[in-house]
C-alpha cells in the first residue's frame, strides 16, 4: 500500500510536467517511480527515499541537460517575453547615455541605456535593442546593433 503513494506522486509530477514542459517534474516523476518500485520490492523507508532522491537527482543533472540540448538542436526555439525584443528596432525619445534614456519600443516607452563606454545616442535616433536587463533596454544605433 505504501508503494501506491509513490506512484500517485509520480502521476501528479507527470501532470504538472504537462503544464510546465521544462522536464524538471518528469525527472521527479522518474524518481518517484523508482521509489515506488523499491517499495513494491519491500525496501525499508530510508532506502526508498534514498533511491527516489538519487534517481531524481541523477535524472535532473545528467539526462535533463542532454534532453534540453537535443530538443533545442532539433527545433527552432521561439523566444518570448523580453528575450523576443532583442534585435527589435526602436526610436530614442531622449538622449541615451550609459546611465539613462528612454525609447519607444513596440509601442511602449522603455527605459534605455547604451553599453558601457558607448557614445551618446541623440534624441530621435533609430536604435536596435542589443540586450534586455530587467526593465531596461540596452540599445545601440541602428547601424551598430549587430
Amino acid at each position: 500500500m505504501d508503494s501506491l503513494w509513490w506512484f500517485i506522486a509520480a502521476l501528479v509530477f507527470g501532470i504538472i510536467e504537462i503544464f510546465t514542459l521544462d522536464l524538471v517534474f518528469a525527472m521527479l516523476a522518474a524518481g518517484a517511480i523508482a521509489g515506488g518500485v523499491a517499495a513494491v520490492l519491500g525496501a525499508p523507508l530510508w532506502l526508498i527515499v534514498v533511491i527516489a532522491c538519487s534517481v531524481a537527482a541523477l535524472m535532473l543533472f545528467t539526462l535533463r541537460p542532454w534532453l534540453l540540448k537535443s530538443i533545442r538542436a532539433r527545433s527552432v526555439l521561439v523566444e518570448t517575453n523580453s528575450a523576443a525584443l532583442v534585435g527589435v528596432e526602436a526610436r530614442s525619445l531622449d538622449q541615451i547615455t550609459e546611465f539613462r534614456g528612454r525609447v519607444k519600443l513596440n509601442g511602449e516607452v522603455w527605459s534605455a541605456r547604451t553599453r558601457d563606454d558607448a557614445p551618446v545616442i541623440a534624441e530621435g535616433t533609430d536604435v536596435t535593442v542589443v540586450e534586455i536587463k530587467g526593465a531596461t533596454a540596452i540599445v545601440a544605433p541602428e547601424n551598430q546593433g549587430e
